[in-house]
């Protein structure tokens, strides 16, 4: 990546190529620069999209500027399609991360688009599960979260290996090229949100995630502790540091949680308060704030910075410029990004000197993990369920063939016996977990949690990043994957709650006899090559 600077040079002409993202991250040494762009609602026509085209034509012409990364839906609004944009700029030489979210689009439409990207150029897709949708026309739209991102990570990388055509088994599709990265939520307040996060990190990147880009907040030790973590756990991604140009309208959206999974602290927010209130508006404040996050990201070994926040193209260049001035005093300008909670988790030992950490684990969280302390109690259903687990339903239990044979003759006997069956099952399950009857069960995977009817975007492979305080983004309640991992530590197995393979519910399976789907191995815990729709 090129040092110089580039205010007011043209951008590149057509033809012209940028050194590919991930060549970039992947020199030694090197430390990448990413910007984000913001689509707005209308067409490209329109001037406020006009707007966003002429800043991004700008940014392209900076050589220390690597990638630009294009929002899909940001918040759940329905907004200009990010590779509208993106194809300007691709035609241009430029690279172009297109962020691919699963709100609003089922597993067809996002193999669909995954094809569509790879056909226009572009290879660089950011996979999230996405914003809960709150607006659209005429009222709320309904969310879609067919996949999640996990599940979107393995599809295009299924892709890149050479998809199996489902109608022709023996065939495989033609390879994509996807570099694919994915978001990690780490300003987390407690360990039942902050280590489901590190673990599904560990998830995404078996399924393919090859940099991550973290969620953004202002304690620059729990950004420390994320390259910890990944070194830690021998996880192969290059790691990007988010770096949001902070204003006092944004420090206070922050602060009040309307934008889920960002953390701005009653103490940052007071600080933003104040600078707020000056002659500049804080912005002289905000932008060195922000460079000196830049500076300790490089400093810290981040492999690159990833810049966001409603900001025209020169003060994004006046950041990384200034950032240079705490290149070689990096430790005091950390001090200045400790924004946290007081009763923040951290998996690792703070160091007293400089407030980061260390590499040696909490003994506090070895502890609690020894002891198995949990912060939430563990219901009696939830033993009485793990012990019928064990005990039945699972295909090594050893009344598991006695159920088999069971829903064999049930199935024999006729629809009127399999419904009768079906019916005393929900029974069953409707007072217990809110079962939504989606017939391929997940239940065993969370811990006896339900991700269709207690998940808001139903996810089945981690929690989603949207939570605040424990808290689910949108039903307020405790997040199902914050009760799993209190239930799983209470019996030692948290750090193995998601080891198993990416769970992609079969919604042809709707409205059947989720028992029947797995003594007969038809659902995703027992039907043979269900968790591989790969190229091996």
């Amino acid at each position: 990546m090129s040092s110089a600077p580039a205010p007011g040079a043209q951008a590149p002409e057509r033809g012209s190529q940028k050194p590919l993202f991930r060549d970039c991250l992947a020199e030694p040494g090197s430390f990448s620069i990413a910007v984000e762009l913001v689509t707005s609602r209308g067409l490209v026509t329109a001037a406020s999209s006009r707007a966003s085209v002429e800043m991004a034509r700008e940014l392209a012409a900076d050589p220390r500027i690597d990638v630009l990364s294009i929002t899909d839906n940001p918040g759940g609004h329905a907004m200009l399609a990010p590779d509208t944009l993106g194809t300007d700029l691709v035609s241009r030489g430029q690279e172009v991360i297109i962020h691919l979210a699963c709100k609003d689009w089922n597993r067809n439409a996002l193999e669909s688009r995954g094809w569509k990207l790879a056909s226009e150029g572009f290879h660089n897709v950011l996979a999230l599960s996405g914003d809960y949708p709150l607006e659209g026309v005429r009222g709320a739209p309904a969310p879609v979260f067919d996949i999640d991102s996990v599940g979107l990570l393995k599809l295009f990388s299924d892709m890149n290996g050479g998809l199996r055509d489902f109608r022709k088994p023996e065939r495989r599709l033609e390879h994509t090229d996807f570099f694919l990265g994915c978001v990690v939520t780490n300003h987390k307040r407690h360990e039942r949100e902050v280590v489901p996060q590190y673990l599904k990190l560990a998830k995404k990147t078996r399924a393919g995630a090859r940099f991550v880009i973290n969620q953004i907040g202002y304690n620059v030790a729990k950004d420390d502790e994320l390259l910890r973590y990944i070194r830690h756990a021998g996880l192969s991604l290059r790691v990007l540091a988010n770096v949001y140009l902070l204003s006092r309208p944004a420090a206070r959206a922050f602060n009040a949680g309307r934008i889920p999974g960002v953390v701005v602290t009653d103490e940052l927010l007071a600080v933003a308060e104040r600078y707020g209130a000056g002659e500049d508006k804080g912005r002289a404040f905000f932008i060195d704030l922000a460079a000196k996050q830049a500076a300790v990201a490089r400093a810290l070994g981040f492999d690159g910075v990833y810049l966001g926040g409603h900001a025209t193209a020169p003060t994004f260049h006046e950041i990384i410029e200034r950032s240079r001035d705490y290149a070689d005093d990096w430790q005091t300008a950390a001090k200045d990004l400790l924004y946290a909670h007081p009763d923040e988790f951290y998996m690792f030992e703070r160091d007293s000197d400089t407030g980061l950490s260390s590499d040696r684990l909490s003994q506090a969280y070895l502890e609690s993990k020894r002891r198995r302390q949990t912060d939430l109690p563990v219901p009696a259903r939830y033993r009485v369920s793990r012990h019928m687990h064990r005990l039945l339903f699972d295909p090594e239990a050893p009344l598991f063939p006695a159920g088999r044979a069971l829903y064999k003759r049930i199935e024999e006997a006729g629809p009127a016996a399999g419904r009768a069956a079906h019916l005393a099952e929900q029974a069953a399950k409707i007072p217990m977990f809110h079962c939504r009857d989606c017939g391929d069960c997940s239940l065993p995977d969370i811990a006896y949690v339900c991700p269709e009817s207690m998940c808001a975007k139903n996810q089945r492979n981690g929690p989603c990043g949207g939570t605040r305080d424990g808290l689910c983004e949108v039903y307020d309640t405790e997040c199902i994957w914050s009760q799993a991992y209190e239930r799983l530590k209470a019996y030692g197995e948290s750090d193995d709650m998601l080891d198993g393979p990416v769970v992609v519910k079969d919604n042809g399976l709707d409205r059947t006899s989720a028992w029947a789907n797995t003594f007969l191995g038809r659902d995703h815990n027992t039907r043979d090559g269900a968790q591989n729709t790969d190229a091996g």
